[in-house]
């Protein structure tokens, strides 16, 4: 949304928007339009919405617009080859990494997870391939010791958006050369599921926290004490001797919840019942007390 509006401050500039069907959303699973939807209505900009890329109507659909440049944000579809031959001057892909790290559809999600210090986001040519065009601009961000994948997220989509105009004046001043990217250096950050957002006790604590923080706000990280599931959304390792198994809650004081890793203890900070709502840990102990020795799982 914020690379879209901040290319409708050039009027005329942008002829439509392609985005993601509308879906069911929410409880009552009522049928929703995207954020993206709503923001191009609000600007005024024309939607299309096909179901496929692959079929005859899309491509007439395109091919109709007569377009010198497409632009991608967080589309979520590979683009079929004939796409990406249809504008006159190619695709341009904004990506949230700092390439060819973190090459895929989660790119800022595992560097969070992988305890990165830094990432970034950079603006390419489009290929066939995934995320292997030429480089055009890059920028970096630093990746703060309690980010989430949202918190950095917002931010990136913000110097997502300047990257994306500042690339576009270059391009059009002939000011910017596109660069072959390493292919050697390339590592590829895969898509995460729901089942992803499962904590492995048996990694250490230091790791557990940066997944819990990569994995926030979605899928979201969880774990098993017995048949009970519950959501983790804030945690602090600790560096401490442990000879309990990894998924152990350790002794501590009553308003606390430490947990055995492979090695030191992660200490639980906000946490959510299967049927309750997001609270501090102490909150959530009072009326759900975990006594030392039971092992989460």
């Amino acid at each position: 949304m914020p690379s879209l509006s901040a290319l409708c401050g050039y009027p005329g500039a942008v002829i439509a928007v392609l985005t993601q069907p509308d879906r069911p959303a929410g409880r009552g699973r009522r049928i929703t339009a995207s954020p993206v939807k709503e923001t191009a209505l609000g600007l005024g900009v024309p939607v299309l919405q096909p179901r496929s890329l692959k079929t005859r109507e899309a491509h007439t659909m395109l091919a109709g617009l007569d377009l010198d440049l497409l632009v991608v944000v967080a589309y979520g579809l590979i683009l079929p080859q004939w796409v990406l031959e249809l504008p006159r001057y190619g695709c341009i892909n904004v990506h949230a990494s700092l390439l060819p790290k973190y090459r895929g559809p989660a790119p800022i999600q595992w560097a969070v997870i992988n305890g990165e210090k830094e990432t970034g986001v950079c603006t390419q040519m489009m290929e066939k391939e995934l995320d292997t065009g030429d480089l055009l601009l890059s920028v970096r961000e630093s990746i703060k010791s309690d980010d989430t994948a949202g918190d950095l997220h917002d931010r990136l989509a913000v110097k997502g958006a300047s990257l994306l105009i500042d690339t576009l004046k270059g391009l059009t001043d002939k000011t910017i050369q596109p660069v072959s990217q390493d292919h050697s250096l390339a590592t590829y950050a895969p898509m995460l599921t729901k089942d992803d957002g499962l904590i492995n006790w048996n990694k250490p604590a230091e790791s557990l926290e940066c997944f819990i923080r990569g994995v926030t706000p979605w899928p979201g990280a969880f774990t098993f004490l017995g048949d009970k599931r519950l959501k983790i959304f804030k945690s602090r390792s600790v560096k401490t001797e442990i000879s309990e198994p990894p998924g152990t809650v350790l002794k501590g004081f009553p308003d606390e919840l430490r947990i055995a890793a492979a090695t030191g203890a992660l200490a639980i900070e906000e946490i959510q019942g299967a049927s309750g709502k997001r609270l501090s840990i102490r909150d959530f102990l009072r009326g759900h007390p975990i006594l030392p020795g039971a092992v989460f799982g």
